[in-house]
């Protein structure tokens, strides 16, 4: 097993007028589960393609253990990847699947055979190993590919958006059967998506990524209690985080007619522009003539819980506002509720720049409802 250390790696397209990639600086310890996530687009499958050795590193480097591998082909770096597409050879069975890159690496029969049924039963693909992939699901073709990677025993596992083609059942069974295997294997693992609950269920911390740069690596619940910037604050959440324009007035932050609370750290840090966040679920729901008044437009009922999308008339401003609320149909369209922002579930962001002000969010649970 080994650490994954990005200095400074650089990718630039030729003809492009800047670079895909600009210089990204990341350590991946040994054993660790790192999930990229972001929007299309955002640089992480060429990060990831460059530690393959897939795409060409135009300056820095990247390291593997304490070898450098930046200038090594594919095959020198001890690294198994995992495809969105399964690559699976339709005329071999899974037991020739599985042990075709040992066959090629000339590996001996006998620990071939060995290496192929440990993968099978560690993925509980034993009983399938004389079928042909046409014979599988997609779940099962998923865990094909994954064992072919597992059997080549390597030090780093990289992953491409392996789930995107399994249906959501499927998608969610399979991404813990990844979380669980990896954590089994214990193999350094660098897995790249564009969702962010695949992104914040199964990495033992997460890159954010915008741009070819990386704007935060932390913890999933470090993410989303104390996103670094607006870019993450908006990414990480689903619904995602109310993102509003504030108003700053003698040292106080006002919302409308609301004034949100704040502590002394956050009221000593703030500037002229500030952009307020809240979670759905951190809102307070108060009386009428209290908080910010919001005009529901539609209810996600979910059975447990459900969210209320809608409008609310800050300074002149129309703004979108999203709020979780009771379920069971006690909200409907056209209801207008009262929101507060409750001390401490805050988060605080210069609107010029992005990045945060100071302030720790608390987790807030929303009072009983009041709507008129």
């Amino acid at each position: 097993m080994a650490t994954i250390t990005f200095e400074a790696a650089q990718r630039w397209y030729d003809g492009a007028d800047a670079p895909a990639v600009p210089g990204i600086d990341l350590v991946v310890e040994d054993g660790e589960f790192l999930v990229l996530v972001g929007p299309s687009g955002c640089g992480k499958t060429t990060t990831l393609r460059m530690l393959a050795g897939l795409e060409e590193v135009d300056s820095g480097r990247i390291l593997i253990g304490d070898r450098d591998v930046t200038r090594l082909p594919p095959r020198e770096r001890d690294i198994a990847m995992v495809f969105q597409s399964y690559a699976l050879y339709p005329h071999k069975s899974v037991r020739d699947n599985l042990g075709f890159a040992l066959k090629m690496a000339k590996t001996p029969r006998e620990e071939r055979e060995r290496r192929v049924e440990e993968a099978a039963a560690l993925l509980g693909l034993t009983e399938l190993l004389d079928r042909k992939p046409k014979a599988l699901s997609g779940g099962q073709r998923q865990r094909v590919a994954m064992g072919r990677a597992i059997v080549r025993e390597p030090q780093v596992f990289c992953m491409d958006e392996p789930l995107s083609n399994l249906d959501a059942k499927m998608r969610v069974q399979t991404r813990s059967d990844i979380a669980q295997l990896q954590r089994k294997l214990g193999v350094t693992t660098v897995y790249v998506t564009h969702d962010q609950v695949e992104a914040m269920t199964m990495g033992d911390r997460v890159a954010v990524m915008d741009r070819g740069e990386i704007q935060q690596v932390d913890t999933p619940l470090a993410l989303y209690d104390r996103p670094a910037n607006l870019f993450v604050a908006g990414f990480i959440g689903s619904p995602q985080m109310n993102l509003l324009a504030a108003r700053v007035e003698a040292g106080a932050v006002w919302l409308g007619g609301h004034e949100v609370p704040l502590d002394a750290a956050t009221r000593s840090a703030l500037t002229p522009s500030v952009t307020v966040g809240v979670r759905p679920e951190a809102w307070r729901l108060v009386g009428a003539g209290e908080g910010v008044p919001m005009r529901v437009h539609l209810v996600e009922e979910l059975g447990s819980e459900g969210f209320a999308h809608g409008t609310a008339e800050l300074d002149g401003r129309e703004v979108t506002v999203a709020v979780r609320v009771p379920s069971r149909g006690e909200v409907s369209p056209d209801d207008v509720l009262h929101l507060a922002v409750p001390p401490g579930a805050a988060h605080l962001f210069d609107s010029e720049t992005g990045r945060r002000l100071e302030g720790v969010a608390a987790q807030i649970r929303g009072t009983s409802l009041t709507k008129s």
